[in-house]
Parts: C-alpha cells; sequence; structure tokens
C-alpha cells in the first residue's frame, strides 16, 4: 500500500466526516426549520433542494475550478465557503428568515460540491488495486456522521431560546474549520506527476467517453441510488412529524440510515474486489426495492428504521460501485471533465429528487413516495444486467498461433 494511501486517505476520510456529519444534521433539521420559517408549508424541503442545485450547478465550475489551481486549495477554498454558510443559517432562524435560509444553503450547496470530490481525489492518487478501497475508506468517514449528526441536532435543538436548531447550525461552522485544517495537511500529486505517472494517450473528445456503456451505466446507477435515497430521506422527517412521532426518533433512524450509508463502506472496496463491481451494485438495486417495500407495508418507528437503514445499504453498494465502475471509463488526463459530468448529472438528479420530495409527500402521503421509487431501482438493474450480458458477448480476439 503506497504513502499516497496511507496518508492522503484517512485525511479525506476524516473531511469526508466532517462534511457528511454537517448534512447529516442538516438532513435531519432542514425540513423541520423550512416547515416553521416558511408560510406556505409545500416548501418546507425547499431549502435542502435548493443547496442541492447549488451543488448540481457548482459540480462542472468546481471540478474546472481544482484543475486550475489544485485539489488541495480548492477544498480549502470551499471550506471557508462552508463556514460562511454555517453562520448565516444560524442567522436565519434567530431572525425568522426564510429567505436567507435558503440562501446560506446555497453555500453549504457550494461547499459539498468541492466535497463531493473527495473520493475521486483518493482513487486518482493510488493505483489500480487499490482504488475501490480507497473510495470505500473515504466513504467510511461518514460512518462519524451517523452519532454526530443526528445527535448534535437533537442535543442542541434548543440551546438558543426561540431560535429551534439555530445553535446547532451555529456549530457547524467548527465542522468546517477542522475540515479546513485536514485539507491544509493533504500531500496530494502534482497533475503534471499524476499524469507522467501514466500512459493517458492523448485525451477523447467528451462525446466518445459518454458514449461507453460503462460510463452511462455508472451515471444511471449513481444518479438513481444518490436520488433515491435523497428522495425518502429527505421526505423521512416530514412523514414521521404528520405521524406526532418526536424528534428524538427521527434522529434516531435518520442515524440508523447514516450507519446503513458508510458502514458498508469498510468492507465494499474488498466485495468489489472480491466479486466484481456489476454484482454488488445489483444487490445495492435488490435491497433498495426491499427497503420500498418495507416502508409500504407499515409506517411505525420499527418500519421507518429497517426501511431507512436498507435505504443507506443500497446506497452505498450504488454509489460506491458506481464511482469505482466509472473510474475504469478515463484516461487521467480526462479525469476532471469526466468527473465534472457525472457529478453534475447525478446531483442534478438529487436537487429535483429532494425539492419534489417536500411536495409530493405534502400531497399525496409517504406511501406513494415509496411506490413511485420501484420503477426507478428496475432500471437501474436493467442496466446493469444488460452491461454484464453485452459484456459477456463480446468477441474474444483471435489466438494465432505462429510456427
Amino acid at each position: 500500500m503506497n504513502n499516497s494511501f496511507t496518508r492522503n486517505v484517512p485525511l479525506l476520510a476524516l473531511s469526508q466526516a466532517m462534511m457528511v456529519s454537517a448534512m447529516s444534521l442538516i438532513v435531519s433539521t432542514s425540513a423541520l426549520v423550512g416547515y416553521n420559517l416558511a408560510s406556505d408549508k409545500s416548501y418546507a424541503t425547499a431549502p435542502l433542494a435548493v443547496g442541492l442545485i447549488a451543488t448540481m450547478v457548482a459540480s462542472i465550475p468546481a471540478a474546472m475550478w481544482m484543475q486550475r489551481i489544485g485539489r488541495k486549495a480548492g477544498f480549502m477554498t470551499a471550506s471557508l465557503i462552508g463556514i460562511a454558510g454555517s453562520g448565516l443559517l444560524a442567522l436565519s432562524i434567530t431572525h425568522h428568515l426564510f429567505w436567507l435560509f435558503i440562501s446560506a444553503s446555497v453555500l453549504i450547496g457550494i461547499f459539498n460540491a468541492f466535497g463531493n470530490y473527495y473520493r475521486f481525489t483518493a482513487a486518482d492518487a493510488v493505483d489500480e488495486e487499490h482504488k475501490s478501497r480507497a473510495i470505500s475508506f473515504v466513504l467510511a468517514g461518514g460512518v462519524i456522521a451517523a452519532v454526530v449528526g443526528p445527535n448534535l441536532a437533537n442535543y442542541t435543538k434548543f440551546l438558543i431560546p426561540n431560535a429551534e436548531f439555530a445553535a446547532s447550525y451555529a456549530i457547524l461552522m467548527v465542522f468546517y474549520a477542522v475540515s479546513l485544517i485536514l485539507q491544509g495537511l493533504l500531500r496530494l500529486p502534482k497533475q503534471t506527476d499524476l499524469l507522467h505517472a501514466h500512459e493517458p494517450g492523448t485525451a477523447r473528445p467528451l462525446r466518445e467517453i459518454v458514449r461507453q456503456p460503462k460510463f452511462i451505466v455508472a451515471v444511471i446507477c449513481g444518479m438513481l441510488g444518490y436520488g433515491i435515497m435523497s428522495f425518502v430521506m429527505t421526505a423521512t422527517p416530514l412523514a414521521m412529524q404528520h405521524r406526532h412521532m418526536p424528534f428524538s426518533d427521527t434522529a434516531f433512524v435518520i442515524q440508523w440510515h447514516v450507519l446503513g450509508m458508510f458502514v458498508p463502506s469498510f468492507f465494499t472496496g474488498n466485495l468489489i474486489n472480491r466479486f466484481g463491481v456489476k454484482k454488488i451494485m445489483l444487490v445495492g438495486t435488490l435491497v433498495g426495492l426491499g427497503c420500498a417495500a418495507i416502508n409500504i407495508v407499515g409506517s411505525s418507528t420499527t418500519h421507518f428504521f429497517y426501511g431507512l437503514l436498507l435505504l443507506g445499504i443500497s446506497w452505498n453498494f450504488l454509489f460506491v460501485g458506481a464511482t469505482a465502475l466509472l473510474t475504469e471509463t478515463y484516461h487521467p488526463a480526462e479525469r476532471f471533465k469526466t468527473q465534472a459530468v457525472n457529478d453534475f448529472i447525478v446531483f442534478t438528479i438529487v436537487a429535483v429528487s429532494s425539492l419534489s420530495a417536500g411536495v409530493i409527500n405534502h400531497m399525496f402521503g409517504w406511501k406513494v413516495i415509496n411506490y413511485s421509487v420501484i420503477p426507478l431501482y428496475l432500471i437501474a438493474l436493467i442496466s446493469i444486467v444488460r452491461l454484464r450480458y453485452t459484456e459477456r458477448r463480446k468477441p474474444v480476439d483471435p489466438v494465432v498461433v505462429v510456427g
């Protein structure tokens, strides 16, 4: 295992932990804060959705900016944006300003656009043998988020009188400050060194890259796995509130959901190396269908717990698998533009799903949320099966025997 793995991957994993801890707190509370601040309650999830739209819009500029100044400098700039955003989130609650809460969510979304490249940064800095493990270990940093995010929201909810969750968001400034320190310790290979360490050949046009079957399946599974997860998870706090469940139950469910998202990362990379990326992604779609079935059958705290736990596991297998599959589709010289297009598409779907979650849950209810994801999981499943079938049918080059 090379030095880049042992030094950079832990730092990137801890940075991931800070980012996801902040996001798990925001996901647990944003819809509830939005519900309190918005005059039209159907827009309760608008701040979270706007933040995700910002992530989507900023994903390509973030990649291009980091290609220009380096990933380390890009990450550190983003952490400063995160500090400003979390401070404004707290201020918006104390002054009861829904528009400021939405505006501050944009800054958090921009930070996340940069942070979502942690996994690619780890993969690009190691050899082929360790790519899946590097991606998994970075995402495993989110395990800390399962404990920190929802519990921090629960314990700090009323620290500032008449400003529910304002203290929670103020404390997030510390999370982004820690990220800034961690990123300052990174020792990433220079762009020129990375290119010379491989034999990239001539960089292909983007249209040629995106037409590869592997790229198409990676994007489909990445956007559907993440989009469905965001859709169902965003609606969960509202669905539990409508059933008059205490916030402590919501925090408990979200905590185990986040554990389901990130604990498998400790072994997903090894599973991919052993069984193949497509088999792990197939398992992810089946687990997701199990989540939908549980949520449709009942809406007790137990149902929410098991449904959201399976939702997290499904996301992990699909997202880690899709990321690993994507790294097989580009040369080093093509990495920034390929990763940027992938994340733009993925987070476009995530933004749409989050925005629609509040509206659909408000108008049609929790069961419709879960019925609607079944066809999407089936699309992902069919795309993976089709790719496996296509690759198996590839003609084998004839062996020419001389003599």
